[in-house]
């Protein structure tokens, strides 16, 4: 079980990506863990609040010295691999990655010019929220897969509030949580309940 080629990837990397583009060469950066069972290289930008906003996550196998990226296939509800054979395309994965990230930041900023906030933000978490319910479990696939949901009211405007929680326990007995927040009037919710309670013979359940 060798990590040669981890450390020869990590010091190539550190020179190709500084031309990689532009953009990345301004608020890209990189950092390495060799301490873990499978050795990894978290790829971030730092925000305003000199916290972390990572966007991929490179990760090694020592005993079949490869490189891989970790997927949640939702249609399938199971952890795939992309396997990565050589430097050219791990340096396009992180690319392709980045721009991704970008794109997804740049429409939350576009979203933030609503009254309304969709994702959990800064601005979000400066709501004042009462929560009504615990947080139910609305969906869990054995211990990789966790979906609860929670029912809260905007103290200052009297707005419903549906947050959404998703974790996911990856390979390497990490969680990943994704967080949604959904904010609504009085008047939407008697619509947002007709509307899914009209088509839910339409919809399919997961196939476990």
């Amino acid at each position: 079980m060798s990590i040669e080629w981890f450390d020869r990837v990590c010091g190539e990397l550190q020179d190709q990506l500084e031309s990689i583009c532009e953009k990345y060469d301004q608020i890209g950066h990189m950092s390495i863990d060799r301490g873990a069972k499978h050795p990894r290289i978290e790829f971030y930008v730092e925000t305003e609040d000199d916290e972390r906003d990572y966007f991929c996550t490179l990760f090694f196998d020592p005993l079949n010295e490869e490189f891989y990226m970790e997927t949640f296939d939702f249609e399938y509800e199971q952890t795939t691999r992309t396997i990565l054979s050589d430097i050219e395309d791990i340096v396009d994965a992180i690319h392709e990655s980045f721009h991704l990230y970008l794109n997804d930041v740049n429409e939350e900023d576009d979203e933030m010019d609503y009254e309304y906030v969709e994702e959990d933000s800064e601005l979000f978490e400066e709501i004042d929220v009462e929560w009504e319910t615990p947080e139910v479990t609305a969906f869990t696939y054995k211990d990789e897969v966790e979906v609860t949901y929670q029912f809260g009211v905007v103290q200052e405007t009297g707005d419903g509030v549906l947050r959404r929680i998703n974790r996911i326990r990856t390979e390497e007995d990490d969680i990943i949580k994704d967080e949604t927040n959904f904010i609504f009037s009085k008047e939407e919710a008697s619509t947002i309940i007709a509307m899914i309670a009209s088509h839910m013979d339409s919809l399919s359940e997961f196939d476990l």
